[in-house]
C-alpha cells in the first residue's frame, strides 16, 4: 500500500497540482498585503483626514505599511525558489531511474516483422 501511493504522489499531475495550490496561497498573501497595507491607506487616509481631526484619532494603522507587503513579497520569491529546486530534484531523480530502467524488449510480432524487412532489404 505504501508503494502504490509513493507511485500516487510521485506522478506529475499529483505533484503540479500540489505546486500550484502552494503558489496560489503565497500569492494570494501578497494580494491580500497590498491591498490591506498599501492601498486601503491609501485610500482611507484623505478621506479621514477631510473628515476631521476625531476620525483620524480612530483609525489606528498609521499609514502605509510597506514592510509587510514587501515581506509577503520576498515570502513568495523564498516559497517558489525552494517549490524550483524540490521539482527540480524529483525531474532528476525520475529521468535517472528511466536512463537507468532497461528498454522493455519488443513483442514477438514486431520482432518477426523486422527480421522479415531485413530480409527483403538485402
Amino acid at each position: 500500500m505504501l508503494k502504490e501511493f509513493k507511485s500516487f504522489v510521485m506522478r506529475g499531475n499529483v505533484v503540479d497540482l500540489a505546486v500550484g495550490v502552494i503558489i496560489g496561497g503565497a500569492f494570494g498573501a501578497i494580494v491580500n498585503s497590498l491591498v490591506a497595507d498599501v492601498i486601503t491607506p491609501i485610500i482611507l487616509q484623505p478621506a479621514l483626514e477631510a473628515a476631521g481631526a476625531a476620525d483620524i484619532a480612530s483609525w489606528k494603522p498609521g499609514g502605509m505599511l510597506l514592510g509587510k507587503f514587501i515581506s509577503a513579497v520576498i515570502s513568495f520569491v523564498v516559497i517558489s525558489f525552494v517549490l524550483f529546486l524540490v521539482v527540480k530534484g524529483m525531474n532528476a531523480a525520475s529521468r535517472k531511474k528511466e536512463e537507468s530502467a532497461p528498454a522493455p524488449a519488443p513483442p514477438a510480432d514486431v520482432v518477426l516483422l523486422t527480421e522479415i524487412r531485413d530480409l527483403l532489404k538485402k
